[in-house]
């Protein structure tokens, strides 16, 4: 029998962290809760949660300062931030520093629950059976989509997160393809664009700095209006099973 997914929820709200509990119990999940810094990260010393749900303010510290140091520490633990909902600064720099996604405060609990599933199964995404294993080359990058791992042109790992990593993939099984934002997030993350949604933007300009796109050597064009395309040449091969 599968285990089912353990959630950390990190908030400082007596009462959000029991509602929170206990919807995501009542949707098949194991829950664990935190309300401060000190005590998610004995939790997470104790159990490696499948995910954290994690708020923006505590009484001991920020949760993006949390976000960063776990995503240090644990380049592949999912992470989804609470947000009051008009601290769109807060959202920002949350996906700067490496959350796979965002929620506004307050939030629907089905709508946490779509946010959970998403994002875990972007982290856990494994190619279909019926489908051949591909490895890419772009340029002097090497990806390896069943790894998910990607080696830079001095052969050192390039760690990304699951949603950098999803985004990256879009583009690589369409070289040379203009994507807009609202594709990309349909691509990517399975839901409408918001107008103010600026998560793409967010994950293009992370996955640019790591993949060290320079004006000189771009790695990835943006059009105005009209989106992003990867403009390295990418090659791809099937590997047997």
């Amino acid at each position: 029998m599968q285990i089912a997914p353990l959630i950390l929820v990190v908030d400082d709200d007596q009462e959000i962290r029991s509602l929170t509990a206990r919807y995501l119990t009542g949707q098949s999940f194991r829950v664990q809760t935190a309300a401060s810094r000190r005590e998610c990260e004995t939790r997470i010393a104790q159990s490696m949660p499948d995910l954290v749900v994690l708020d923006v303010m505590l009484p001991d510290g920020s949760g993006l300062d949390i976000c960063r140091d776990l995503r240090a520490r644990h380049p592949r633990l999912p992470i989804i931030m609470l947000t009051a909902l008009k601290e769109d600064v807060d959202r920002i720099i949350g996906l700067e520093i490496g959350a796979d996604d965002y929620l506004g405060k307050p939030f629907n609990p089905r709508e946490l629950v779509a946010r959970i599933k998403s994002v875990l199964r972007r982290a856990t995404q494994e190619p279909p059976e019926t489908e051949p294993l591909r490895r890419y080359a772009m340029a002097d990058f090497r990806i390896d989509v069943e790894q998910r791992r990607i080696d830079g042109p001095d052969g050192d790992q390039i760690e990304l997160t699951g949603a950098e990593f999803d985004l990256l993939r879009v583009f690589l099984e369409r070289p040379g393809r203009l994507l807009s934002r609202d594709q990309l997030l349909d691509l990517t993350q399975g839901r409408d664009r918001d107008p103010l949604d600026r998560s793409i933007d967010v994950l293009m300009s992370r996955l640019r700095r790591k993949l060290g796109d320079k004006t000189d050597v771009p790695v990835f064009k943006t059009v105005r209006n009209g989106g992003y395309q990867l403009v390295l040449p990418v090659t791809a091969s099937v590997v047997a099973r």
